[in-house]
Protein backbone atom coordinates (compact mmCIF):
# COMPACT_ATOMS: atom_id res chain seq x y z
CA UNK A 1 0.00 0.00 0.00
CA UNK A 2 2.99 2.34 0.20
CA UNK A 3 3.19 2.53 -3.61
CA UNK A 4 0.08 3.52 -5.55
CA UNK A 5 0.23 2.99 -9.28
CA UNK A 6 -2.21 5.03 -11.37
CA UNK A 7 -0.11 4.97 -14.53
CA UNK A 8 -2.25 2.27 -16.09
CA UNK A 9 -5.77 0.92 -15.79
CA UNK A 10 -4.55 -2.33 -14.31
CA UNK A 11 -2.37 -0.56 -11.77
CA UNK A 12 -5.16 1.82 -10.79
CA UNK A 13 -7.63 -1.06 -10.43
CA UNK A 14 -5.19 -2.98 -8.25
CA UNK A 15 -4.62 0.09 -6.08
CA UNK A 16 -8.35 0.73 -5.66
CA UNK A 17 -8.98 -2.90 -4.76
CA UNK A 18 -6.23 -2.74 -2.15
CA UNK A 19 -7.72 0.42 -0.66
CA UNK A 20 -11.18 -1.20 -0.57
CA UNK A 21 -9.87 -4.30 1.20
CA UNK A 22 -7.97 -2.15 3.70
CA UNK A 23 -11.10 -0.05 4.39
CA UNK A 24 -13.31 -3.11 4.82
CA UNK A 25 -10.85 -4.62 7.27
CA UNK A 26 -10.75 -1.40 9.27
CA UNK A 27 -14.56 -1.12 9.35
CA UNK A 28 -14.91 -4.80 10.29
CA UNK A 29 -12.47 -4.47 13.17
CA UNK A 30 -14.26 -1.34 14.41
CA UNK A 31 -17.69 -2.99 14.24
CA UNK A 32 -16.37 -6.04 16.08
CA UNK A 33 -14.90 -3.84 18.81
CA UNK A 34 -18.15 -1.89 19.13
CA UNK A 35 -20.18 -5.10 19.44
CA UNK A 36 -17.80 -6.44 22.08
CA UNK A 37 -18.02 -3.22 24.09
CA UNK A 38 -21.81 -3.15 23.75
CA UNK A 39 -22.15 -6.76 24.91
CA UNK A 40 -19.90 -6.03 27.88
CA UNK A 41 -22.00 -3.00 28.82
CA UNK A 42 -25.23 -4.98 28.51
CA UNK A 43 -23.79 -7.72 30.71
CA UNK A 44 -22.71 -5.16 33.31
CA UNK A 45 -26.13 -3.50 33.21
CA UNK A 46 -27.83 -6.84 33.76
CA UNK A 47 -25.54 -7.57 36.69
CA UNK A 48 -26.19 -4.14 38.21
CA UNK A 49 -29.95 -4.48 37.74
CA UNK A 50 -29.96 -7.95 39.30
CA UNK A 51 -27.88 -6.72 42.20
CA UNK A 52 -30.17 -3.77 42.83
CA UNK A 53 -33.28 -5.93 42.52
CA UNK A 54 -31.93 -8.39 45.08
CA UNK A 55 -30.79 -5.71 47.51
CA UNK A 56 -34.09 -3.83 47.23
CA UNK A 57 -35.93 -7.06 48.08
CA UNK A 58 -33.59 -7.58 51.05
CA UNK A 59 -34.21 -3.99 52.18
CA UNK A 60 -37.97 -4.54 52.11
CA UNK A 61 -37.63 -7.76 54.07
CA UNK A 62 -35.29 -6.37 56.72
CA UNK A 63 -36.87 -2.92 57.02
CA UNK A 64 -40.50 -3.31 56.05
CA UNK A 65 -41.86 -2.53 59.52
CA UNK A 66 -41.69 0.64 61.60
CA UNK A 67 -43.78 -0.61 64.50
CA UNK A 68 -44.08 -3.70 66.63
CA UNK A 69 -41.21 -6.08 67.34
CA UNK A 70 -38.11 -4.83 65.52
CA UNK A 71 -35.88 -7.74 66.47
CA UNK A 72 -35.63 -11.19 64.93
CA UNK A 73 -36.26 -14.21 67.13
CA UNK A 74 -33.58 -16.78 66.24
CA UNK A 75 -35.43 -19.72 67.85
CA UNK A 76 -35.84 -22.67 65.52
CA UNK A 77 -39.02 -24.71 65.46
CA UNK A 78 -37.28 -27.79 66.85
CA UNK A 79 -35.90 -25.74 69.77
CA UNK A 80 -39.32 -24.22 70.47
CA UNK A 81 -40.96 -27.64 70.53
CA UNK A 82 -38.23 -29.06 72.71
CA UNK A 83 -38.61 -26.27 75.25
CA UNK A 84 -42.40 -26.61 75.15
CA UNK A 85 -42.48 -30.36 75.75
CA UNK A 86 -43.44 -31.13 72.17
CA UNK A 87 -45.91 -28.28 71.77
CA UNK A 88 -45.37 -25.34 69.46
CA UNK A 89 -45.71 -22.03 71.35
CA UNK A 90 -48.34 -19.56 70.23
CA UNK A 91 -47.05 -17.13 67.62
CA UNK A 92 -43.98 -19.22 66.80
CA UNK A 93 -45.15 -19.81 63.23
CA UNK A 94 -45.04 -16.10 62.44
CA UNK A 95 -41.68 -15.74 64.17
CA UNK A 96 -40.36 -18.68 62.16
CA UNK A 97 -41.54 -17.11 58.90
CA UNK A 98 -39.85 -13.82 59.78
CA UNK A 99 -36.63 -15.62 60.74
CA UNK A 100 -36.60 -17.63 57.50
CA UNK A 101 -37.16 -14.48 55.43
CA UNK A 102 -34.42 -12.60 57.28
CA UNK A 103 -31.99 -15.50 56.85
CA UNK A 104 -32.58 -15.49 53.09
CA UNK A 105 -32.14 -11.71 52.93
CA UNK A 106 -28.88 -11.89 54.89
CA UNK A 107 -27.58 -14.56 52.52
CA UNK A 108 -28.36 -12.30 49.52
CA UNK A 109 -26.59 -9.36 51.15
CA UNK A 110 -23.50 -11.45 51.90
CA UNK A 111 -23.47 -12.41 48.21
CA UNK A 112 -24.15 -9.03 46.58
CA UNK A 113 -23.69 -6.35 49.23
CA UNK A 114 -20.85 -3.91 49.77
CA UNK A 115 -18.01 -4.67 52.16
CA UNK A 116 -19.67 -2.88 55.08
CA UNK A 117 -23.01 -4.50 54.31
CA UNK A 118 -21.40 -7.95 54.17
CA UNK A 119 -19.79 -7.25 57.54
CA UNK A 120 -23.12 -6.23 59.11
CA UNK A 121 -24.96 -9.15 57.51
CA UNK A 122 -22.27 -11.61 58.60
CA UNK A 123 -22.45 -10.35 62.18
CA UNK A 124 -26.24 -10.64 62.16
CA UNK A 125 -26.05 -14.16 60.74
CA UNK A 126 -23.51 -15.14 63.39
CA UNK A 127 -25.70 -13.76 66.18
CA UNK A 128 -28.71 -15.57 64.77
CA UNK A 129 -26.79 -18.84 64.55
CA UNK A 130 -25.69 -18.38 68.15
CA UNK A 131 -29.31 -17.94 69.25
CA UNK A 132 -29.14 -14.21 69.98
CA UNK A 133 -31.91 -11.83 68.83
CA UNK A 134 -30.68 -9.45 66.15
CA UNK A 135 -31.50 -5.89 65.08
CA UNK A 136 -31.50 -4.97 61.40
CA UNK A 137 -31.87 -1.16 61.63
CA UNK A 138 -28.20 -0.34 60.92
CA UNK A 139 -28.07 -2.71 57.96
CA UNK A 140 -31.32 -1.26 56.61
CA UNK A 141 -29.87 2.27 56.71
CA UNK A 142 -26.79 1.09 54.81
CA UNK A 143 -28.94 -0.60 52.17
CA UNK A 144 -31.18 2.45 51.81
CA UNK A 145 -28.24 4.81 51.28
CA UNK A 146 -26.58 2.45 48.78
CA UNK A 147 -29.75 1.93 46.75
CA UNK A 148 -30.53 5.65 46.56
CA UNK A 149 -26.98 6.40 45.46
CA UNK A 150 -27.08 3.65 42.81
CA UNK A 151 -30.35 5.07 41.45
CA UNK A 152 -28.91 8.62 41.37
CA UNK A 153 -31.37 9.82 44.00
CA UNK A 154 -30.46 12.69 46.29
CA UNK A 155 -29.55 11.77 49.87
CA UNK A 156 -32.31 12.02 52.44
CA UNK A 157 -32.12 15.31 54.27
CA UNK A 158 -30.82 15.20 57.82
CA UNK A 159 -33.98 16.89 59.12
CA UNK A 160 -36.16 14.01 57.86
CA UNK A 161 -36.90 11.80 60.84
CA UNK A 162 -37.17 8.10 60.00
CA UNK A 163 -38.00 5.70 62.84
CA UNK A 164 -36.08 2.50 63.32
CA UNK A 165 -37.04 -0.18 60.85
CA UNK A 166 -37.46 -3.87 61.48
CA UNK A 167 -38.32 -7.02 59.54
CA UNK A 168 -41.58 -7.22 57.64
CA UNK A 169 -44.23 -8.88 59.77
CA UNK A 170 -45.20 -12.08 57.95
CA UNK A 171 -48.82 -13.13 58.22
CA UNK A 172 -49.53 -16.72 59.19
CA UNK A 173 -51.45 -18.89 56.78
CA UNK A 174 -53.56 -20.61 59.46
CA UNK A 175 -56.15 -17.91 60.14
CA UNK A 176 -56.41 -16.85 56.54
CA UNK A 177 -56.83 -20.42 55.27
CA UNK A 178 -59.52 -21.07 57.88
CA UNK A 179 -61.37 -17.95 56.79
CA UNK A 180 -61.30 -18.99 53.16
CA UNK A 181 -62.40 -22.54 54.00
CA UNK A 182 -65.25 -21.19 56.16
CA UNK A 183 -66.45 -18.88 53.41
CA UNK A 184 -66.44 -21.61 50.80
CA UNK A 185 -68.06 -24.06 53.19
CA UNK A 186 -70.88 -21.56 53.83
CA UNK A 187 -71.49 -21.22 50.11
CA UNK A 188 -71.66 -25.00 49.77
CA UNK A 189 -74.21 -25.19 52.58
CA UNK A 190 -76.42 -22.63 50.86
CA UNK A 191 -76.30 -24.61 47.67
CA UNK A 192 -77.24 -27.79 49.58
CA UNK A 193 -80.48 -26.12 50.69
CA UNK A 194 -81.80 -26.06 47.13
CA UNK A 195 -82.84 -29.70 47.33
CA UNK A 196 -79.66 -31.49 46.24
CA UNK A 197 -79.58 -33.41 49.51
CA UNK A 198 -75.81 -33.51 49.75
CA UNK A 199 -73.13 -31.10 50.94
CA UNK A 200 -69.66 -30.80 49.52
CA UNK A 201 -66.82 -29.29 51.55
CA UNK A 202 -64.27 -27.41 49.54
CA UNK A 203 -60.93 -26.85 51.23
CA UNK A 204 -59.41 -23.53 50.34
CA UNK A 205 -55.78 -23.67 49.38
CA UNK A 206 -53.84 -20.59 50.16
CA UNK A 207 -50.41 -20.04 48.78
CA UNK A 208 -48.26 -17.84 50.92
CA UNK A 209 -46.51 -14.95 49.16
CA UNK A 210 -42.74 -14.65 48.76
CA UNK A 211 -41.43 -13.10 51.98
CA UNK A 212 -38.67 -11.31 49.98
CA UNK A 213 -41.35 -9.32 48.17
CA UNK A 214 -43.95 -8.43 50.83
CA UNK A 215 -47.31 -7.00 49.82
Amino acid sequence: MREMDFSSWSGALTTLMGLAVFTLLGVGIRVLMMQTIQQRRERMNRQINERLRTLIAAYRTLGGSFTGELTVDPTHLRDARASGAGEEPAGSDRARRIRDAVEAALADIVLLGTESQCRLAGQAASDMAAGRPIHTAELVVSLRNFIREALDLEPISADVRIPLQGPTRAQGAGGRAKGEAGGKGGGGGGGGGTGMGMGMGVAGVHKEGDPDHPG
